[in-house]
């Protein structure tokens, strides 16, 4: 297999756990959603970037947007269907670091690339 390549991420959540309302966490099954996942889905549905922006943005190729697309929204519809609960992982700390202020720039580019009115609710 070969190594996984770099992607861009710029996203770190604020919250790390979503869970049905009235059941214990013990109690619970959870998915885990990576930080690409996140940021895929952040770049498409949040911000209305179509698969090539957010490829252009994550520093990947469209297709490998569209599977990691595909696998968070799976997890999501696994997650909601079966009452379990979500976990949102973090960058690890040497992947925020490399981002620095950089990444900030970048960020505020993602928003003028895309389209936020695309995906309405």
């Amino acid at each position: 297999m070969r190594p996984k390549k770099h992607r861009h991420i710029r996203f770190d959540p604020l919250a790390t756990y979503f869970k049905p309302i009235g059941i214990p966490m013990k109690q619970l099954g959870s998915i885990e959603v990576l930080p690409d996942e996140l940021e895929a889905l952040r770049l498409r549905y949040d911000l209305g970037c179509d698969q090539l922006k957010g490829a252009e943005e994550m520093k990947i190729s469209q297709s490998t947007f569209q599977r990691i697309l595909a696998s968070a929204n799976r997890k999501i519809a696994k997650a909601l269907i079966g009452g379990m609960a979500i976990k949102l992982i973090k960058r690890n700390p040497v992947d925020r670091e490399q981002a620095g202020a950089k990444g900030k720039r970048q960020f505020t580019n993602a928003k003028r690339l895309c389209n936020p009115t695309a995906i309405k609710p």
